[in-house]
C-alpha cells in the first residue's frame, strides 16, 4: 500500500500544526518551507483540509494556520481514507479492462490488505503522531520569525 504524494503532506501539514505554540499561526508558506515542499502543492493540501474542518485559515497580520478540535482528534485512518478517497489499490476497470476481473481473486484480497493498512492507522490520533521523538523534531524544522 502507498499513499499519494498529497495525502502524505496532508498528514505532514496536520503534524506540523500540531505542535505549533497556542498563539502561533503559520503560514502556508512556512509550513511548505519547513516541510521542503512547493507552497502550490502545500496550498491545495491546506485548501482540502480546511474542507474537511481539520485545518482552520485565519486571514491578516496575525493570520496563519491552526489546526482544529476536529484535527487535533482526528483518526489518522479515517484522514488517509478521506484524502486517498475509494481508489483500488489495482485498476481491474481501466482502459482497457483486465480480463481477469470477473474470475479474479486477487482483487478482493488486495481490497482486504488495504482495509488492513487503514485499520492499523485507525486507533491513531494526529496527536499521537506527534508525541516524541516526532514532536521535538517538529519543532526544529520551523523557519523562524515572520519579518514585520
Amino acid at each position: 500500500m502507498r499513499l499519494t504524494k498529497f495525502t502524505d503532506l496532508a498528514l505532514r501539514a496536520v503534524m506540523r500544526l500540531a505542535v505549533s505554540e497556542q498563539d502561533s499561526y503559520p503560514t502556508t508558506r512556512e509550513v511548505a518551507e519547513s516541510m521542503a515542499v512547493p507552497y502550490a502543492h502545500m496550498a491545495k493540501v491546506v485548501t482540502r483540509l480546511q474542507h474537511l474542518g481539520v485545518v482552520e485559515a485565519r486571514r491578516g497580520r496575525n493570520g496563519g494556520l491552526a489546526l482544529t478540535e476536529l484535527g487535533r482528534r482526528s483518526s489518522v485512518g479515517w484522514l488517509a481514507r478521506t484524502l486517498e478517497g475509494d481508489e483500488e489499490v489495482v485498476a481491474c476497470e481501466g482502459d482497457p479492462p483486465c480480463p481477469l476481473r470477473t474470475a479474479c481473486r486477487l482483487r478482493g484480497l488486495l481490497r482486504q490488505a488495504q482495509e488492513a493498512f487503514y485499520r492499523t492507522l485507525d486507533p491513531l490520533t494526529v496527536a499521537d503522531l506527534v508525541e516524541s521523538p516526532t514532536g521535538p523534531v517538529l519543532l526544529t524544522l520551523s523557519t523562524g520569525p515572520r519579518d514585520p
